[in-house]
C-alpha cells in the first residue's frame, strides 16, 4: 500500500550545533577585524558646552590638557598620565620629537610646563624655591617664543583658538611670577639684601624695569601685589578690563585712606595759618590749609600691567636664553606695547584698584563719626585722585552729599573710567570732606584744596588738565559744586549782617579772613557743571521731626566753633562791653539745609557763571502726579530744578539716584557731549539754554 503523504517537518538543530554556529561566526568576525587593522568607528553628536569644551578647554579651564596638547602627546606615542607621572620627561620628548611643525611643539612645550609648575606652586604668600621660579619662567618662555617666533605673527594667528589659550599661559605665568618675584624682594630687603634692578634666581637673571610706573608721591615701597584676576568686589556693578597682553595687578601702598590722627584740630602738625602773611598764627589752625600744604591722595592701589620679555633675536637664541626683563606699565598712560618687532595691546584692569582702595577704606564708619564729630572722623577736605596725574586730561571732580564720602560715586566713577573715550578724555578726582561743618566753610575749604592740588602738579596753569573741569555733585555736594561756579558779591556780607548779627552792630567788610568766606567768583578752571539731587533752595526734610533730633547730634570742632565765633566778633564794630558772654549762633551744615535756612535762602539767589555750562538730575519717587509737585523723599523738584540748565533729566528714583543706570548713561551722556563741544570750541556756552 501506497503511504498517504504528510508534509515533513524541518528539524532544529541541536544546541550544540547551533552555539558551534554562532562562535563560528563570532570567531570569523574577529579574524577579519584582525587582519583588516581597522577601528570600530562611531558618531556622536555635541552639545554647545561639549562644543566649548572641545575646542577652548585647556589646563587653566578644566585642569586638564587641552586637545590640541593630547593630540601632540598621541603623534609623540605618549598620553596625559604618563605626562601627570614624569613630567619633565614629557616636556624634553615633546621637545625633540620629530613630526611636529614648530606652533604644535612650543604651544604643547608651553601647557605641559604649565602642568608641572601647577602642581608644584606652593599656598599663596609662600616664598617660591628656585625650581619653582624656573618651572614658571619657561613657561613664560615657551609661550613668549610661541607668541613672537612661531611659524606666524601674532596678527596671522588672530582667530586661532590656540592662540588665545596660550596668551592666557603667559599673562598667568606673568600673574604669578609678579607675585613671587614681589616675596622675593621684600624678604630680601628685610634681610639688608637688596638689588632693585636685578634678581638672580638658579640660572636666570631676572632685570627689574618699573620706569613706566608712577607710584603715588612719597611712596617708595608697596605692601601688596595682588592679580587683578582673583578679585570680584560686591557694590561695584562692572568690571573694566582690556584685552591683550600682560598680567593685570594691583600695586597695594600703605595709605589707603586718611589717617585721622594726623587731622586732629589741637594738633601741633595741623596748625595752620589763615592766610599766607597773616600775624595771627591761631586764626587759622582749623579753617585753612597753609600755602604748600599736599590736601591730595593719589589713588594708594594703582592698576599695573606687567610683561616679561627674553633676551635673543632667534627662537633658539629665546629657548637658550635665562636673561629676562620683567617690565610694568601704567594701562592709563600705554595702550600698546612692541615686542620683538611686534605691536600688541596692553591687557588692563581699569576697576580692581579702585575697587581695592573702597574695600579697605572704611569710609562709610568714618563720614558718619565725621558728621557726628566724634574722633576718627575728618576735620578738613581731601581730594583723592582715581589714578596718577595726566597732565593731557580734563578732570572730572565728583562732590558727595550728607553724612557720605567717595563711597556715593564707586559705579558712576567706575563707568567713566571704564569707558575708552571717556578715559582718553577725563581723569577722575573725588572731594572727601566733613559734612557736619557749615556750608561756606566747607565750600572755602575745598575751592583752596582743589587749587592747591593743582598748583602742585601745573604751577604755571597751562596744561590741558587744569582747564575744563567738570563738576559732578550730588546733593550737599551739589549746592557746594552750584557755589564753586558762583559770584556771591555783597549777599553773603549783608546775609550775615541781616541775620545773625545784634541791631546797630557792624561788619568790618575789610577783615580778609571773613572775605574769604563770603565773597568769592567762580572757579576759572571750571567749564561745566551736574547738579544730581540737589536741595538749591533748601529742603523741608531738613526740618521735620526726624532731621531736628539728628542735627541736634551733629558736633562741630570746639576748636572750629571758637574760631568762626572770634573771627566774626573781631569782624564787627561792636566793642568789648556789646561783646561780653555773647556768642553767635552757628547753624551746622543740617540746620543749613533747611528752607528757612538764611544762608541757603541767599546762596539760592547767587548767579551761575555764564561761561558754565549746567545739567539738572532729579529723582522723584512716584511716576504719577504732577511733576511740580514730586520730590525724591528728600529734596522736592521745585529745589532741585534750576532755570537755565542746558539738560533737565527727570528719573523715578529715591534720593540715591546718582547710583541708578539711568542716572550714570546720562552723566556719560553729558560728558561726551561735552568732549565734542570743548574739543571743537575750546570753552561751553550757554546759548539755547533751555
Amino acid at each position: 500500500m501506497t503511504r498517504p503523504y504528510s508534509p515533513r517537518m524541518p528539524r532544529c538543530p541541536r544546541p550544540a550545533h547551533r552555539l558551534a554556529n554562532i562562535s563560528a561566526l563570532v570567531l570569523a568576525v574577529l579574524i577579519v577585524a584582525l587582519l583588516s587593522g581597522c577601528a570600530m568607528v562611531r558618531v556622536n553628536s555635541l552639545g554647545p558646552q561639549q562644543y566649548f569644551a572641545m575646542r577652548r578647554g585647556d589646563i587653566l579651564s578644566t585642569g586638564h590638557l587641552s586637545a590640541a596638547t593630547q593630540a601632540t602627546l598621541r603623534v609623540a606615542a605618549l598620553n596625559e598620565g604618563s605626562c601627570q607621572s614624569a613630567p619633565q620627561a614629557c616636556i624634553d620628548t615633546i621637545a625633540t620629537v620629530r613630526g611636529l611643525n614648530t606652533d604644535q611643539r612650543l604651544a604643547s612645550l608651553a601647557e605641559l610646563s604649565l602642568q608641572m609648575a601647577l602642581a608644584q606652586t606652593p599656598p599663596a604668600g609662600t616664598p617660591w624655591s628656585d625650581a619653582q621660579f624656573d618651572s614658571w619662567l619657561k613657561t613664560a618662555r615657551y609661550a613668549y617664543a610661541f607668541l613672537f617666533l612661531g611659524q606666524r605673527t601674532a596678527g596671522e594667528r588672530a582667530f586661532k583658538d590656540r592662540q588665545t589659550q596660550i596668551r592666557d599661559y603667559y599673562n598667568y605665568a606673568v600673574q604669578e611670577l609678579a607675585g613671587a618675584l614681589f616675596l622675593r624682594s621684600t624678604s630680601a630687603t628685610n634681610h639688608g639684601n637688596r638689588d632693585p634692578e636685578n634678581q638672580f634666581i638658579a640660572a636666570w637673571t631676572v632685570h627689574i624695569d618699573l620706569r613706566e610706573v608712577r607710584l603715588p608721591e612719597g611712596v617708595r615701597e608697596l605692601s601688596e601685589v595682588i592679580p587683578a584676576s582673583r578679585l570680584s568686589f560686591a557694590g561695584l556693578h562692572n568690571t573694566y578690563r582690556r584685552d591683550g597682553l600682560g598680567a593685570e595687578l594691583v600695586a597695594v601702598t600703605q595709605a589707603a585712606a586718611p589717617n585721622p590722627a594726623s587731622s586732629t584740630p589741637n594738633s601741633a602738625a595741623n596748625s595752620e595759618p589763615t592766610a599766607e602773611g597773616n600775624p595771627d598764627s591761631n586764626a587759622g589752625a582749623t579753617l585753612w590749609f597753609a600755602p604748600g600744604s599736599r590736601p591730595f591722595n593719589e589713588m594708594p592701589s594703582p592698576n599695573v600691567t606687567a610683561l616679561l620679555s627674553f633676551g635673543g633675536g632667534t627662537l633658539e637664541q629665546v629657548l637658550a636664553s635665562h636673561d629676562v626683563v620683567f617690565s610694568a606699565y601704567d594701562p592709563y598712560r600705554v595702550e600698546d606695547v612692541e615686542l620683538n618687532g611686534q605691536t600688541v595691546p596692553l591687557a588692563a584692569n581699569f576697576s580692581a584698584g579702585y575697587g581695592i582702595w573702597l574695600a579697605r577704606s572704611g569710609f562709610a564708619r568714618q563720614s558718619l563719626l565725621s558728621m557726628l564729630g566724634r574722633t576718627r572722623g575728618i576735620d578738613r577736605p581731601r581730594i583723592y585722585m582715581m589714578q596718577p596725574f595726566n597732565p593731557d586730561r580734563r578732570i572730572v571732580l565728583m562732590l558727595h552729599g550728607l553724612a557720605s564720602s567717595p563711597e556715593a560715586w564707586v559705579n558712576v566713577a567706575n563707568d567713566i573710567q571704564g569707558d575708552e573715550i571717556l578715559r582718553d578724555h577725563f581723569q577722575v578726582w573725588q572731594v572727601y570732606y566733613p559734612t557736619n561743618v557749615p556750608i561756606l566753610v566747607n565750600l572755602a575749604r575745598i575751592r583752596q584744596a582743589v587749587q592747591l592740588t593743582l598748583a602742585h602738579f601745573d604751577p604755571a596753569g597751562v596744561l590741558p588738565a587744569s582747564n575744563g573741569m567738570v563738576l559732578i555733585g550730588h546733593s550737599m555736594g551739589g549746592v557746594l559744586a552750584r557755589l564753586l561756579v558762583s559770584s556771591s558779591d555783597d549777599v553773603l556780607w549783608v546775609t550775615i549782617q541781616n541775620q545773625y548779627l545784634p541791631e546797630g552792630v557792624d561788619l568790618v567788610r575789610e577783615d580778609e579772613r571773613l572775605n574769604r568766606l563770603l565773597r568769592f567768583t567762580p572757579m576759572p578752571q571750571i567749564e561745566r557743571a551736574i547738579f544730581i539731587a540737589t536741595p538749591h533752595r533748601g529742603t523741608p526734610f531738613a526740618s521735620n521731626r526726624l532731621s531736628r533730633w539728628v542735627a541736634n547730634l551733629v558736633r562741630l570742632p570746639l576748636a572750629l566753633l571758637k574760631e568762626i565765633d572770634d573771627m566774626l566778633q573781631s569782624a564787627t564794630n561792636a566793642d568789648s562791653t556789646q561783646r561780653a558772654g555773647k556768642t553767635i549762633a552757628i547753624p551746622n551744615s543740617i540746620e543749613q539745609l533747611r528752607e528757612t535756612d538764611p544762608i541757603i535762602q541767599s546762596i539760592s539767589r547767587l548767579p551761575i557763571s555764564q561761561s558754565v555750562c549746567f545739567h539738572s538730575i532729579i529723582a522723584r519717587r512716584r511716576e504719577t502726579g504732577p511733576l511740580e509737585d514730586s520730590d525724591d523723599g528728600v529734596v522736592p523738584y521745585r529745589s532741585a530744578h534750576l532755570d537755565g540748565a542746558l539738560s533737565e533729566k527727570v528719573i523715578v528714583s529715591g534720593h540715591s539716584v546718582q547710583e541708578t543706570p539711568e542716572a550714570i548713561f546720562e552723566i556719560r551722556r553729558i560728558l561726551h557731549d561735552d568732549i565734542e563741544v570743548f574739543d571743537s570750541h575750546g570753552a561751553c556756552a550757554r546759548l539755547g539754554a533751555n
